[in-house]
């Protein structure tokens, strides 16, 4: 892998970062707000009902596999550090 790695492995770094953001809670109270007020116009429907559980199903998915590897990514730096600190003790 070069110094900057693969083109997933940006835009997954760039979703973890991104997605952890105010910007992104926001937007996410956001969208939940309009489609409560919105709620009362497709008379509480079916559809109505299925477009937010198809979205929060899918970011959900995704979610996942963000925060293991943020906690992967993690992991593996503080294990480098301990080993810094083992190796550094006589």
């Amino acid at each position: 892998m070069g110094g900057k790695g693969t083109w997933l492995e940006r835009a997954s770094g760039w979703a973890t970062k991104w997605t952890g953001s105010s910007l992104a809670f926001g937007l996410a109270v956001g969208t939940i707000v309009v489609w409560a007020v919105t709620g009362p116009i497709f008379t509480f429907s079916d559809t109505w009902q299925l477009v937010i559980n198809t979205g929060t199903t899918i970011v959900t998915f995704l979610m996942v596999f963000l925060i293991q590897r943020a906690q992967n990514k993690d992991s593996r730096a503080v294990h480098l550090k301990l080993n810094e600190i083992v190796a550094a003790l006589p």
